[in-house]
């Protein structure tokens, strides 16, 4: 599918919006974010639109605004891997700062989305001006490679239903609420998880009826037995 841009109609709130919210900027002082406003450009993508394809020069940095977007691979076969969800605040494309080099994933709109783009040349100033920013995205690296490696990991030497049961702890929050709202669709947490959309419903049905969790919907599910899911 052919990526399609449009500009969004209020330029400066998305860019603000874009600033405000992702991480490795919004520490920075009023008048540095200014300056990184000027060199970013907002973009909307429809559900289904493709942001960048693998094989495309990887010169720029993606940063969500609104929606959702899904980052994922595709094998010599064809098959889908997802690697991750990206929320507001979340961006993508963080390699080009850094090289010359070629997007290895492709990026997908999940729904309406807005994004800010920021070009490597210009991101490549900003990052010698405020050496802060090197350090927050440094630390982003640090958490995706540690990300990387345990979902490795859990592929080589973990069965379906354990990847399935750390997924789901792994998604309570700090605030005691035991009821959790799966962050994609099923179809993508098979393809996360490295499984089928099928065995999904199946294993989440025999961690019901196991009496660890109960499903409130298709979304919606409560974690009745954390420690014995853990144990799965």
């Amino acid at each position: 599918m052919e990526t399609k841009k449009i500009h969004t109609p209020n330029t400066h709130c998305g860019h603000h919006m874009c600033v405000s919210l992702v991480p490795i900027f919004n520490h920075l002082e009023v008048e540095q974010m200014n300056e990184i406003m000027e060199a970013a450009k907002s973009y909307s993508y429809k559900k289904g639109e493709i942001l960048f394809h693998a094989g495309d020069q990887a010169d720029t940095l993606y940063i969500v605004s609104k929606g959702k977007v899904r980052i994922y691979r595709l094998s010599e076969s064809g098959k889908e891997q997802l690697v991750r969800i990206l929320n507001p605040g979340d961006f993508t494309g963080e390699l080009a700062l850094f090289k010359k080099d070629f997007y290895e994933t492709y990026a997908e709109a999940v729904e309406e989305t807005e994004v800010c783009l920021v070009k490597q040349t210009d991101l490549q100033e900003l990052l010698l001006k405020y050496p802060s920013i090197s350090l927050k995205i440094l630390s982003e690296f640090s958490k995706r490679l540690e990300q990387s490696e345990k979902q490795a990991a859990r592929f080589a030497m973990e069965k379906v239903e354990t990847r399935l049961a750390l997924f789901l702890s792994e998604c309570l929050s700090d605030d005691e609420t035991t009821e959790i709202t799966l962050p994609m669709s099923r179809k993508d947490l098979a393809s996360y998880l490295g499984t089928s959309p099928e065995t999904i419903s199946r294993k989440l049905s025999d961690l019901e009826n196991q009496g660890y969790i109960k499903q409130n919907g298709h979304k919606k599910i409560e974690i009745i037995d954390l420690d014995g899911l853990l144990l799965v």
